[in-house]
């Protein structure tokens, strides 16, 4: 199994340096499909998040949209599909940024009954306790 980067899938998506999109549009279409998909970590989808939305200003709505896309898409394996679909879905109501709600969910997962933090956006999701 091949991992994607963040580059890779940022010039997949946006499209932004002709040459790097074309290598990377011929990379996943002819080496990720279903039988041998691509591993895509949540650490690579938070950082897509963070340049769609800081780098390239795209919407919340822009974002989950290529999110849900690209989480869908059977040439791709998803670290903790389940905890990625949680954090879109919470991403998606504007209820908290996207690596925080896959931050709260994965901690969650592992037993957590919370995880503290200072960040009181955050704080929102039961998954989250600001320290007091």
């Amino acid at each position: 199994m091949i991992a994607l980067d963040t580059n890779v899938l940022v010039r997949y998506v946006v499209q932004d340096d002709p040459e790097q999109a074309a290598r990377a549009a011929r990379f996943i279409e002819d080496r990720c499909t279903a039988e041998e998909p691509a591993f895509i970590n949540g650490i690579v989808l938070c950082e897509l998040v963070w340049v769609l939305e800081s780098v390239y200003e795209l919407t919340r709505d822009e974002v989950t949209s290529i999110l849900d896309r690209m989480l869908r898409i059977p040439a791709f394996e998803i670290e903790d599909f389940d905890g990625a679909m949680g954090a879109l879905r919470l991403y998606r109501n504007g209820t908290c940024d996207f690596a925080d709600a896959l931050i709260g969910l994965k901690n969650q997962r592992r037993g957590c009954s919370a995880t503290a933090t200072f960040d009181r956006r955050a704080s929102r999701i039961p998954e989250f306790m600001i320290v007091p």
